[in-house]
């Protein structure tokens, strides 16, 4: 996925929602990133959810979501979620990046996207335990889009229900990549 089709994806979801959109999933890179190196961007799917009404993430994914004519016509989709779908560290939300999707029509207010901060996005994917995830990280983390010892400072404030089993995921993508 692109920035540029990020960007489509916030407009179309918002135009369905009403609303911005939180983004949580890898694509939320293209936040911070929006020339990411092409290996993170492999996914066609954008995790997402509507910040104000997060229950409307089902109206999301029905109308642009997996197998619907939005992803057949445009090759892209997103994924209605909830807030509750990525355990990050405390005070992610003071740290999202703002993505700003202006439309060509006049009489349609543009979006925008929240999208998570590279080193909250990071630490998420490695609380979700995906084995995809951890290279996920692991190719940031050699590209020099975040820092491990951001990283490691912020897994100190995730909760304490997966600090403990992001730690050892942590420092086996940090050691994997400095050889």
């Amino acid at each position: 996925m692109t920035r540029d089709q990020l960007e489509h994806l916030i407009r179309a979801a918002g135009s369905i929602a009403n609303d911005d959109l939180v983004i949580i999933g890898s694509q939320a890179l293209l936040g911070a990133f929006p020339d990411a190196p092409s290996e993170l961007l492999t996914s066609m799917e954008a995790d997402m959810y509507p910040l104000n009404d997060p229950d409307a993430s089902e109206m999301v994914d029905g109308a642009i979501g997996d197998g619907s004519q939005f992803h057949s016509t445009f090759g892209i989709y997103a994924h209605g979620v909830g807030p509750e779908t990525a355990v990050a560290p405390t005070g992610w939300q003071q740290r999202l990046i703002r993505v700003d999707a202006s439309t060509t029509i006049p009489s349609e207010r543009p979006r925008t996207g929240w999208c998570l901060e590279p080193h909250d996005l990071m630490l998420a994917k490695l609380a979700a335990g995906r084995e995809r995830d951890r290279e996920f990280v692991e190719v940031a983390l050699r590209h020099e889009l975040v820092r491990a010892a951001i990283l490691r400072e912020r897994l100190e404030t995730m909760p304490d229900s997966h600090r403990e089993l992001v730690r050892p995921r942590l420092d086996g993508a940090i050691k994997r990549t400095e050889r």
